[in-house]
């Protein structure tokens, strides 16, 4: 059974909150999630990221932070999971997590039956204090084999920064997605680095159940936060999630849902782009080329269509971007019907080339060609 089949989608704490979590945060944020509807767009996991923990294990097994979460966190996983939600949580591969409490390392098998009888979904595992000449590659995969034996379906999310090439052996190890890149921050040059620069020739391995994972997103952070650098405009914003759609990325959500603007929700609730990511066919977007500081990236989709991503990446200078229809593998110069898929508006037939609209710096278009039939 695939557990991913899709990219995975929901949120994570550890954006906008670090530290400062506890059960309130958790709930309020879960009763959001289902009250803006980010649950009927697909978003359905709600992730507890580090010092949920205790300052030691109790009788050789992990436990919770007893001020934070004074209701303990099998009680969490039910109060999300009645809300139709998943429940996630955070452990290491190390000896301690990033933030210096008891992690998994020597105790997967007791873990991962613990996070089973909590009613733990996903399990997001980080890869700090790793003992000196262990191997990460043999630690990832005790967990996954671990995970598997407790017969609870949980998806296994890989977080050892891009280390050793993840992206080749990962999957073996029973992952269902894998970080690429150190952490994002919320910063246009983050943005552009981590997506833009890092992502360009990892498409290869992207398939249903093994997604390649940039990190989470910062749409909304609005420069606060635990992960605040300089903040990014709503341009910025809407470049970095149609890229991650495009990728096929998680689409895991970092900003404080409780409090999000309107630019926010139309970014994070676009459906056509949503589609885009979560399309069966499971293919990660390659990058075509540049043209004057400007990228664009093409995405196969079940159907036949092809969604096609125009970004600007330059400075100060507005950008009209043409692509060619050989570029995006329509070799036959089918005829398309052209979609926006930030304004829903159609924007007719075209044939053999088509040409973005003009964009400004850091902004984006993102279409959707279906070709007509004969």
């Amino acid at each position: 059974m695939q557990i991913a089949p899709t990219p995975p989608m929901g949120w994570n704490s550890w954006n906008t909150f670090g530290p400062d979590i506890d059960q309130n945060v958790i709930r309020t944020t879960a009763e959001a999630m289902v009250e803006t509807g980010l649950r009927e767009a697909g978003y359905n996991y709600v992730c507890i990221d580090d010092l949920w923990e205790a300052d030691e294990r109790v009788d050789g097994r992990l436990t919770w932070d007893v001020d934070k979460f004074p209701d303990g966190i099998p009680a969490l996983a039910d109060y999300v999971h009645a809300l139709g939600l998943k429940f996630g949580i955070y452990s290491c591969s190390g000896t301690h997590t990033c933030a210096g409490k008891p992690a998994s390392f020597g105790y997967e098998e007791v873990d991962a039956q613990t996070f089973a009888d909590w009613g733990v979904d996903f399990l997001k595992f980080d890869h700090c204090y790793f003992p000196p000449g262990a191997s990460g590659h043999d630690a990832y995969r005790r967990m996954g084999q671990a995970l598997r034996m407790t017969g609870r379906p949980i998806l296994y999310s890989l977080c050892n920064w891009g280390k050793d090439d993840v992206w080749t052996w990962g999957a073996s190890t029973g992952g269902h997605m894998w970080r690429t890149t150190g952490d994002i921050n919320d910063s246009w040059h983050s943005i552009l680095n981590i997506g833009f620069r890092k992502q360009k020739d990892l498409h290869p391995w992207a398939r249903p159940d093994g997604w390649n994972d940039p990190d989470m997103l910062v749409v909304g952070m609005r420069n606060r936060g635990n992960v605040a650098k300089e903040g990014c405009s709503d341009d910025e914003y809407r470049s970095h999630f149609a890229l991650w759609c495009l990728l096929a990325s998680p689409l895991m959500i970092g900003c404080d849902v409780r409090n999000m603007d309107e630019a926010t929700c139309e970014i994070l609730l676009n459906r056509e782009l949503i589609a885009v990511n979560q399309d069966p066919l499971g293919l990660q977007a390659t990058c075509l080329g540049g043209h004057r500081r400007c990228d664009v990236w093409s995405k196969p989709l079940s159907d036949g269509s092809v969604a096609v991503g125009f970004f600007n990446l330059g400075e100060g200078t507005n950008a009209k971007v043409p692509v060619a229809w050989e570029q995006l593998h329509i070799h036959d110069r089918r005829p398309c019907h052209v979609r926006d898929l930030w304004t829903g508006e159609d924007l007719g037939v075209h044939t053999r080339i088509l040409n973005s609209g003009v964009l400004a710096p850091h902004a984006c278009q993102v279409v959707r060609l279906t070709p007509i039939a004969d």
